[in-house]
């Protein structure tokens, strides 16, 4: 039986149209190389060391410190940290964050996930959620009797982006912010939960969330855990809040993980901050956006620039070039996870932007994808 790999067209990318780092996945994303030598330098004091011990806490006192730093956050707001991913980190909202009733904004795979799993909790009134086409983002509404408003920061599926305004002066907002956090700006004011993984613009792996949480959703998180509610200990936010002020999670982590991502935070907030780590993401926006206005065969997806992602990019393709197709033969010449998102079902390419990608490399993906297309 013929391999997939066989039935490819034998297109050869030349070694300088090629981008010089060839990874553009939405998540896992691009490890910076200059993160991982430094991970090999601390190696030995470092990984295999206990988590309670200063070495790490330092770590994670410094992934703190500078995320609160990254995002300008106000006084009285604090970085939380639990492992698992964004995910896991729904759960314990639906333990330990909403009180009753939530509203959620749905436009695409994982913004409807949240929804879901509150709708699907006995403790919890049933939830409102909003929804709208993919490509698409709807709009929040006051509403009484809500004490939480889920929103998306960036909808990683559909590659479409909002922004973040309270909808009520009642109820915390709580934004799922995955393939945002580090790469789009906002206002910290708006919002009382940012929560994301570490596994996207962050540039390191995931097994993780971190949480910036507002004074008012400390208090409500104190709150549910004084009210006698049960709660299952490891998505146990009042125990996560506990050892985030101590520089420390409440089970193992990745030391990886942690080591990277601070890694991370730090070669922002040494270039700029946000505005430098946004820039680059916007830079890289415009070209492969600009890219596909241009051309006879791209067509961003997302028909309103406005609401376009500046950190992931879906760019469908005209019927009869096969995405797919692009993509394989993308990945046998060294440039990878350049494909949909396969829920979506669309004939398109997806490529992230992230902070970590050198926007020249993304001038050279468009390049590449119009010398296979001409050659297919």
């Amino acid at each position: 039986m013929a391999r997939v790999s066989d039935a490819l067209p034998s297109i050869e990318l030349p070694d300088d149209l090629k981008p010089r780092d060839g990874r553009f996945g939405a998540g896992p994303s691009l490890v910076r190389p200059e993160a991982v030598a430094a991970l090999s330098e601390v190696a030995p004091t470092f990984l295999g060391t206990s988590h309670r011990q200063a070495t790490v806490k330092r770590a994670v006192g410094a992934l703190r410190t500078g995320l609160a730093e990254l995002f300008g956050l106000p006084d009285g707001y604090e970085i939380v940290l639990g492992n698992g991913g964004t995910t896991v980190f729904w759960d314990a909202a639906i333990f330990g964050l909403i009180e009753s009733k939530s509203q959620h904004l749905s436009f695409g795979e994982f913004s409807s996930k949240f929804a879901a799993g509150v709708r699907a909790a006995p403790h919890l009134a049933e939830p409102t959620v909003i929804e709208s086409e993919p490509g698409t983002h709807p709009q929040a509404v006051a509403e009484e009797g809500v004490d939480l408003y889920a929103l998306t920061h960036n909808e990683t599926s559909t590659g479409v982006m909002m922004e973040l305004r309270r909808p009520s002066a009642e109820g915390l907002v709580a934004v799922d912010a995955t393939s945002g956090a580090g790469g789009l700006r906002f206002d910290p004011r708006e919002v009382d939960v940012y929560y994301f993984a570490p596994q996207k613009a962050l540039a390191s792996d995931g097994g993780l969330w971190i949480a910036a949480c507002s004074p008012a959703a400390i208090d409500r998180i104190e709150r549910i855990a004084a009210s006698g509610r049960w709660i299952p200990g490891s998505i146990d936010l009042k125990t996560a809040l506990d050892n985030s002020l101590k520089d420390q999670t409440y089970n193992t982590p990745a030391l990886v993980t942690i080591f990277l991502a601070q890694h991370m935070v730090e070669w922002m907030n040494e270039n700029g901050g946000l505005e430098f780590a946004a820039g680059r993401c916007d830079r890289s926006a415009d070209t492969i956006y600009g890219w596909a206005e241009a051309s006879e065969y791209a067509t961003p997806f997302v028909a309103d620039a406005a609401i376009r992602s500046r950190t992931v990019a879906t760019i469908d393709l005209a019927e009869g070039i096969d995405a797919a197709t692009v993509s394989a033969v993308l990945r046998r010449n060294g440039i990878v996870d350049t494909e949909s998102y396969r829920k979506l079902g669309r004939n398109q390419l997806r490529i992230a932007l992230y902070p970590a990608i050198d926007p020249d490399d993304v001038a050279a993906l468009c390049r590449c994808i119009d010398h296979v297309v001409e050659r297919l």
